[in-house]
């Protein structure tokens, strides 16, 4: 059941400023914006979107192995890896480079001001699908360009079956690459959002994109998820979390609970059922893999949100 995660890995530096944004920006000065916000809450989290994945995947007994790069700050994250038993042999280090880091300033009304600097990301076509033995499913999830092109091919040259997960990295591609992407995927996993974007780019209904692939999966956030496959359409509802501290990575968890739900031959129902799940556990939580579950707990939420065992 060797999962092959491809994407990024990062770590976010998330910061509160005690105030608003609109108290110290003032419109008619845009042109000459120079403000400086003082954040006295500063937390660093590990992050990015395979790191997230595999997390979750692990948590569900699953076997990711993360094909990502590294610049040369990340032992933290690397010692992190190793201690949670997740393979981290295509974790490659980026010599003279930085690990993708994301800076985040939230204010008080919750908005957001992000500054990412992709660092060894842009170099994740340095990885060769090649090189990682046993894989029998795969995701390609928001990584560097190149990589994700590279990684989609040789993963359809190859013959295992990947979900494509564009996520943030969407807007780099143009209509006729991410339709290249559908057709040598399995499965693509897109937020409403996304999905809307996807449509736009390709000029192809989802309907369309989903009869292309085994299955299509469109989050929406509160508003639950729905998968087409086969000319069919189920709606999972949302599973009521126990708090709503921060969405950062649920997408992340959601997709870890299809990959374990496509691995282990689920059916499509359950195998929604358990990403919603996974979500709404992640949500609970601050940061992207600060949320802690066993399996026993992960199939009580399970069985009280939808009446039985997911094993």
């Amino acid at each position: 059941m060797r999962t092959l995660i491809c994407g990024s890995i990062a770590f976010d530096n998330i910061m509160v400023f005690q105030g608003r944004f609109k108290e110290h920006i003032l419109p008619d000065q845009i042109h000459i914006l120079n403000v400086s916000f003082l954040v006295p809450q500063l937390r660093r989290e590990f992050g990015g979107c395979s790191g997230n994945i595999a997390y979750n995947l692990k948590l569900l007994g699953g076997e990711p192995v993360i094909m990502a790069t590294v610049g040369e700050d990340a032992a933290p994250y690397l010692s992190r890896m190793e201690k949670l038993g997740i393979e981290r042999t295509h974790m490659r280090e980026i010599k003279d480079s930085l690990t993708a880091q994301a800076f985040i300033t939230t204010d008080l009304d919750d908005n957001q001001i992000t500054a990412f600097h992709p660092g060894a990301m842009n170099f994740s076509n340095q990885n060769r699908i090649a090189d990682s033995k046993g894989a029998t499913l795969a995701i390609v999830a928001p990584d560097g360009r190149d990589g994700m092109l590279e990684h989609a091919r040789d993963l359809a040259t190859a013959g295992i079956p990947f979900v494509f997960d564009p996520g943030q990295g969407l807007p780099m591609f143009d209509g006729k690459e991410l339709l290249a992407f559908v057709e040598q995927a399995s499965y693509v996993a897109v937020n409403d959002y996304e999905g809307k974007m996807l449509e736009e780019k390709t000029g192809q209904s989802l309907e369309t994109i989903a009869a292309k692939v085994r299955a299509l999966f469109l989050t929406r956030g509160a508003e639950g998820s729905t998968i087409y496959m086969g000319g069919q359409r189920i709606d999972v509802p949302c599973v009521k979390a126990k708090e709503i501290l921060d969405p950062t990575g649920c997408g992340d968890a959601y997709r870890a609970g299809l990959l374990y739900g496509i691995a282990t031959g689920m059916d499509w129902r359950a195998t929604g059922q358990l990403a919603s799940v996974m979500g709404s556990l992640k949500i609970a939580s601050r940061g992207g893999q600060n949320h802690t579950a066993t399996r026993e707990q992960i199939a009580k939420v399970y069985k009280d949100s939808f009446g039985s065992n997911p094993w």
